[in-house]
């Protein structure tokens, strides 16, 4: 029994080590503990000299915690060092697994977005820097001369920073004046002043995260796939964390089942590798897919006859020689055969012997 929940402890303190998305619901249904049992946990980790920091609904354990500098002391890397290991994987192949495995664990211990700013820019390092402490610390900001090419101005904002973005080339704050949570580009800040003040907005912080395909956003879409061996191997190759969230289903095929910040990403990988995916869900990303069909058919047809009309319109204007060669040509480029029959008005079994 005491081993049990010996092993229950440790397995926490390694989740909390790299936490950066499990809630306390989550990690309850992980380690299959209740809330009571886990909170009491979280108070033995700090009576035994773990700093344990919360942000929003998402608990984590400091490496900054003394227990962990001290069992880490021997393989421990200098910033200098730790760059240069890193510039050494950036220049082997990004196909290696084993390669991709080191850089993500230096990427858990050390923050390259400001070491790697360090080098380049010492006004941006700075401000990166202050920016981490600010998000560590709960503290409000401002944000010296900011500027926004979207109202043109330059003007000095107040906010609640609580997440980097993009490898720390944005970060997502809560403006107090506006009352809204913002996306700010870090390379357009002047300079960051750290306030005084806490926090006072926790609740309203929305937290965004980046999906499979490397997008990020506050919605979750889901998006279900059925893949063959080609779309599996190559979506594993260019997204490689995709690899946990594939199902074998059946001889040579796998099941995609995700939610996504947006359905550009993944809608790339789909309409270009349409003949080997099959899409189960959802409704609307159907029918996303279905207008970037009917765009390429569009933009194919505006070619062929010289006019930029909608596919319907000028093809059932055209003649049914010539649009039977339009619709031939797109084919043979690849177009699926329903986007060409909705373009067209033309039937499958006629597409289908051209």
């Amino acid at each position: 029994m005491e081993l049990g929940v010996f092993e229950r402890q440790l397995r926490l303190m390694v989740l909390l080590t790299q936490n950066r998305e499990y809630s306390i619901d989550e990690l309850c249904r992980k380690l299959d503990l209740s809330r009571r049992t886990l909170y009491r946990y979280l108070e033995l980790f700090r009576d035994i000299g773990f700093e344990v920091v919360k942000q929003h609904n998402v608990y984590r354990l400091d490496k900054a915690s003394p227990f962990f500098k001290e069992i880490t002391q021997l393989i421990h890397f200098t910033e200098d060092e730790a760059l240069t290991l890193r510039h050494v994987l950036d220049m082997a192949s990004d196909t290696d697994v084993q390669v991709r495995h080191l850089r993500h664990k230096l990427e858990r211990i050390y923050d390259f977005g400001i070491l790697n700013a360090m080098e380049a820019d010492p006004v941006h390092a700075e401000n990166l820097q202050r920016l981490y402490e600010a998000v560590k610390l709960h503290r409000q900001v401002v944000f010296h001369d900011y500027s926004s090419p979207h109202s043109g101005t330059t003007t000095d904002r107040v906010v609640e920073p609580y997440c980097f973005l993009d490898h720390h080339d944005a970060i997502r704050c809560y403006e107090l004046r506006s009352g809204q949570n913002k996306t700010f580009k870090v390379s357009r800040i002047g300079r960051v002043e750290i306030l005084d003040l806490l926090w006072s907005n926790e609740d309203r912080h929305v937290r965004v995260r980046t999906d499979l395909f490397r997008f990020s956003g506050e919605e979750r879409l889901p998006v279900v796939l059925r893949l063959g061996r080609l779309s599996c191997n190559l979506l594993k190759e260019e997204y490689p964390q995709a690899a946990h969230c594939l199902q074998p289903d059946g001889d040579g095929h796998w099941l995609l089942s995700t939610e996504v910040c947006s359905f550009r990403g993944v809608g790339r990988f789909v309409l270009g590798l349409y003949e080997d995916v099959e899409v189960l869900g959802s409704d609307e990303f159907k029918a996303f897919l279905k207008r970037k069909a009917e765009d390429l058919a569009a933009k194919a047809i505006g070619g062929k006859m010289g006019h930029e009309e909608c596919p319907r319109q000028g093809f059932r204007q055209g003649r049914a020689e010539e649009k039977r060669a339009i619709a031939r040509n797109l084919k043979s480029s690849g177009f699926p055969l329903a986007a060409i029959s909705e373009a067209t008005g033309m039937p499958l079994s006629e597409l289908e012997q051209l």
